[in-house]
């Protein structure tokens, strides 16, 4: 279970519009990100919001991404996590990371990072 969640809200994004507005423009894009920084694609789904933007996940080996576009808002909203089960992830998740917002290329953004796996004082499960 150890590993980073990366949450991230991308807005006024000034990508080609298609890659906001077209489900298979966006999974290509996401597809393409996981398998470059190495982690393991085993399924996608992704849906086309009539007249609208996509939402989509990539589930992964490792874990998983969930990405929803707002294509009358410019903007994108993305939950990346990957766990650290066999090996450390963190350069994986930097690279998604980093992969889709050069793609996205928002001029503002909201980034919050969760390291799952560790209990914090205080907290009771």
């Amino acid at each position: 279970m150890n590993g980073l969640h990366i949450l991230a809200e991308l807005h006024d994004c000034r990508c080609p519009p298609a890659l906001l507005r077209e489900a298979t423009a966006l999974a290509t894009l996401c597809r393409g990100a996981c398998k470059a920084a190495g982690l393991t694609v085993v399924a996608e789904a992704f849906h086309q919001f009539a007249g609208a933007g996509a939402t989509g996940a990539v589930i992964l080996a490792e874990s998983h991404l969930a990405i929803h576009t707002w294509p009358e808002l410019n903007s994108a909203t993305f939950d990346l996590y990957v766990c650290n089960f066999s090996q450390d992830n963190r350069a994986a998740a930097e690279s998604v990371y980093d992969a889709l917002r050069a793609a996205l290329q928002p001029a503002d953004v909201a980034r919050r990072d969760v390291v799952r796996g560790t209990l914090h004082a205080g907290i009771t499960a």
